[in-house]
């Protein structure tokens, strides 16, 4: 039998899981790799009710898409079913380096 739970009782694992696939689909226009294998999301919170919070930074506070790449995310998220509220918090603190990027974005970008 199908699993037809509606999404707005989706438990908060299900939620955060397609949170990250959400925030996958965005891209640093000048990185060819996702926001999130590049190690800009430090913190996935989800709140009662499915209210979403990212905590998030970018690879420089100079960055050219400083504006954009929050906006992308929070749009992505917002289209996920049953996500009621969506915060998307940007924070240069700790500092961004390479060393946050997944083992996936290191070989795609030819650092390993």
């Amino acid at each position: 039998m199908e699993n037809t739970t509606p999404s707005s009782v989706l438990t908060e694992a299900d939620l955060k899981e397609k949170v990250v696939q959400a925030i996958k689909t965005v891209y640093d226009p000048e990185i060819p790799v996702d926001v999130y294998e590049l190690g800009l999301i430090y913190e996935i919170k989800i709140f009662p009710v499915n209210n979403v919070y990212v905590l998030m930074t970018l690879t420089s506070p100079s960055c050219p898409s400083a504006e954009s790449i929050p906006v992308d995310i929070e749009k992505a998220i917002r289209e996920i079913e049953g996500v009621a509220e969506v915060s998307v918090e940007l924070t240069f603190d700790p500092p961004y380096s390479q060393d946050m990027m997944s083992e996936v974005a290191k070989l795609e970008l030819g650092f390993m």
